[in-house]
């Protein structure tokens, strides 16, 4: 049984039949892309009537208009931001010296004062400078009754980037570490309405919109999903189906790399030895900030949020996307007839340093600057293109 510091959040505790350890999700997930990576706003109008168009695949309570969740990955998009964050009193700098955070944020006033300026108070810690907030335009009187209940306020961080951050992937690793400083600092306050803080994203190259949406409420909740200005060359789109489990804001995909339909039947597996190897980390490309980011895995996310969190600390810990994914799920090469013996060397190497994450699972994978997909080792999870 969980501990309470690893309750997942909104769910209740183990009880009967029921345990939250045993979450799995049945889901609609699909993508976009321009094959030149020419940004438009027509990916995302073609992007939104996809996941309209995966309604069957997403879940719905007793209240129709209460959704499990819905939700869609972009790139950053820049031209919507030099137009939207001056009205906020924000001055940008050029694009790529900026990040923007889609941050779930307490309802009560002063507990939301209280979280900004702990986030802000981690941002200058970690050496980057805070640009301003600005609150999302969201249309709430779409919601249900459920969603609305637990409804957060949605707020955007524009976080400056440091001279002395000389690549955009080094950008992006100092955002993880002022991402999982935020999460401990926040926990460290006891608020009431912890459950309601959430930070969706906080990168340079991309940015997420999602909830506990039904796949038709997604872009008139977020009415700027419209304007002509929100451009990217790349989407992804999720439309979940909680048929085991209980929805939340937070457990809205797609996440900061990935979205998947099916389940992770290792994940207990998979997140015990990840926990159990952290202590032996090299310090790497993270340096000295390997140890602000421990635990890796989040244990009170569901079975795909933990397959995120494991992908994107090896990304940014200095593998290339593709290689992170074929790590966590590769072929089944050893006796594959058919495949290069470079790529089993590849397989048998990396085999020495993770178990397979493995279950019946589609997954598209994103960073900003590649997307792709992939399938679980037998296939039972089809996907096509």
């Amino acid at each position: 049984m969980r501990t309470d510091n690893t309750m997942p959040r909104g769910l209740p505790a183990a009880q009967g039949l029921y345990d939250p350890r045993n979450e799995h999700d049945n889901c609609g997930v699909g993508f976009l892309c321009h094959l030149k990576g020419r940004k438009s706003h027509d990916i995302v109008v073609n992007a939104l009537k996809m996941v309209r168009n995966m309604d069957h695949r997403g879940g719905c309570g007793c209240d129709p208009d209460t959704g499990d969740g819905a939700g869609l990955f972009l790139q950053l998009p820049y031209k919507f931001f030099r137009k939207a964050a001056p009205a906020c009193g924000i001055e940008l700098p050029e694009d790529g010296q900026y990040a923007v955070g889609m941050i779930y944020l307490p309802r009560d006033a002063a507990e939301r004062q209280q979280v900004e300026a702990a986030y802000e108070q981690v941002v200058r810690d970690e050496g980057q400078s805070v640009l301003g907030w600005r609150t999302v335009p969201v249309m709430g009187e779409t919601l249900g009754k459920a969603s609305k209940a637990c409804e957060p306020v949605m707020r955007q961080l524009f976080v400056g980037r440091a001279a002395n951050l000389k690549t955009d992937q080094d950008f992006e690793r100092k955002l993880y570490v002022i991402r999982r400083c935020a999460d401990k600092a926040v926990a460290a306050l006891n608020l009431a309405e912890a459950d309601s803080f959430y930070t969706a994203s906080l990168s340079a190259r991309t940015i997420l919109y999602k909830g506990m949406l039904t796949t038709s409420q997604l872009d008139h909740y977020f009415p700027e999903l419209h304007d002509e200005d929100m451009q990217s060359a790349m989407a992804l789109v999720h439309s979940r189906f909680s048929t085991n489990t209980f929805p939340s804001w937070p457990r809205g995909q797609p996440f900061r790399y990935m979205c998947h339909n099916g389940e992770i039947n290792t994940v207990r597996g998979n997140a015990n030895w990840m926990h159990a190897r952290q202590m032996l980390l090299g310090t790497g490309v993270l340096g000295k900030d390997i140890g602000k980011i421990l635990p890796i895995i989040d244990e009170s996310g569901s079975d795909s949020a933990m397959f995120d969190n494991c992908m994107e600390f090896l990304v940014l810990s200095g593998r290339p996307l593709h290689h992170a994914v074929m790590m966590m799920i590769p072929e089944p090469w050893e006796r594959h007839q058919h495949m290069s013996q470079a790529k089993k060397d590849f397989y048998e190497y990396h085999a020495c340093m993770m178990e397979p994450w493995d279950g019946p699972a589609s997954i598209a994978f994103c960073d900003g600057v590649s997307i792709g997909a992939v399938l679980d080792r037998n296939g039972l999870r089809p996907s096509r293109f």
